[in-house]
């Protein structure tokens, strides 16, 4: 889960990482009352989920209150990359002299976390990466070990930083770790850190991705989830503890395994352009242990999606057994009744592939039909898609 900038201002100064004095507001007359509150020049920053704010006009200097509920007038409800700005964060204007570039991320392909520190900061870091790579550093740093005194004072002398500011960048890099590590985030990250005119170092903006696997254990991010953007088919499938994600095509797809799914995306994106460009609606694992109800759940989640025109369920049994699946597509579609009116084409194969056909065919449901091949079965739902 993604944050918002605000929200990654608020872990921040929880875990003591020097930030400058912000508020949020969602209209213009919170806007220029937080200004007020904070006093002096201050800078309106729209609260969107996607890079690029500054060049958008998302991000807009203001001389006093009344200058900021202008400003905030022309980010609110502004469209950037497909995001409506409905909350903007009135924040104290810094004076900078030098921009820092601060992340610390989970590496999956090395099993660890990896740090990267850059002297040239404010601007996209693929960027630096990219026009001044030696300006970028990345250390890998253990999972057992973690990052200490010496370790951030190791990653910030290999960034270069100057020593007038080295052991304030160390400090804060610490305290970035305690975030990284207290909030189970799988990115966080900082840009620009900034060298102000007093000498001091501040956290100017932060991102921060959670990671969703851990929200049991942290109850205080329920209150983090921007419901406000939230597909509710998504939440839906969430509260039934479904790995399902909202695509914009016309064939609803389920799938037992994360592999199995994205294959089935490709072959029902390739049959697709044979009809008119039909494309998968949705990526949906029920898992390799699913149970009938599971399967039952996902189907309803699927076929209450007004955009799928037909459905390609492709279950490779294994732990989930061919006969658990067909039972479930059976009960789901006795549960939804007249509500079920989409075509949903079939491919079982694996463990007890036979009772699973057998399952099927005795139910003899008008909306369902069975193909032996995966390729089959794509070209099928597309087809049906289409119609």
């Amino acid at each position: 889960m993604d944050l918002f900038e605000y929200q990654a201002r608020e872990l921040f100064e929880k875990h003591g990482v020097p930030v400058l004095a912000a508020e949020i507001a969602t209209t213009l007359d919170e806007a220029e009352a937080a200004a007020k509150k904070i006093g002096g020049k201050v800078v309106v920053k729209a609260q969107v989920k996607v890079g690029g704010r500054g060049k958008a006009g998302g991000v807009k200097l203001a001389e006093d209150a009344v200058d900021a509920r202008e400003k905030a007038s022309a980010i609110l409800g502004m469209d950037i990359k497909g995001h409506t700005v409905r909350t903007v964060m009135i924040a104290a204007a810094a004076p900078i002299e030098s921009e820092y570039y601060l992340s610390i991320l989970l590496d999956r392909s090395n099993r660890n976390f990896l740090v990267m520190a850059s002297v040239s900061g404010g601007m996209d870091i693929e960027e630096v990466a990219h026009t001044a790579p030696e300006k970028l550093v990345k250390i890998p740093v253990s999972a057992v070990d973690g990052i200490n005194a010496l370790k951030a004072r190791e990653i910030v002398a290999a960034a270069k930083f100057p020593e007038d500011v080295a052991e304030q960048v160390a400090q804060t890099l610490l305290r970035l770790w305690e975030v990284f590590q207290s909030e189970d985030a799988t990115l966080v990250e900082v840009n620009p850190l900034i060298k102000s005119k007093e000498g001091k170092i501040i956290a100017l903006d932060g991102k921060i991705t959670i990671d969703d696997n851990a929200l049991f254990r942290q109850p205080d991010h329920s209150a983090l989830v921007d419901h406000a953007s939230t597909n509710a088919l998504e939440a839906a499938a969430k509260e039934r503890d479904l790995n399902y994600v909202k695509l914009d095509g016309q064939v609803g797809i389920i799938g037992n395994g994360a592999g199995l799914v994205m294959s089935t995306l490709d072959v029902v994106a390739d049959a697709g352009k044979k009809y008119g460009g039909v494309q998968p609606a949705n990526f949906l694992d029920i898992g390799g242990g699913a149970s009938a109800q599971v399967m039952a759940d996902g189907l309803s989640i699927i076929l209450g999606d007004s955009d799928v025109k037909s459905v390609f369920v492709n279950v490779f049994g294994g732990i989930t057994s061919c006969d658990a699946v067909a039972t479930g597509i059976v009960q789901a579609l006795e549960l939804l009744g007249s509500k079920a009116t989409k075509p949903i084409v079939v491919r079982l194969e694996g463990n007890n592939v036979v009772q699973g056909r057998e399952i099927l065919a005795k139910a003899a449901h008008r909306l369902v039909e069975q193909v032996e091949t995966m390729d089959g079965a794509a070209d099928r739902a597309a087809q049906l898609a289409a119609k």
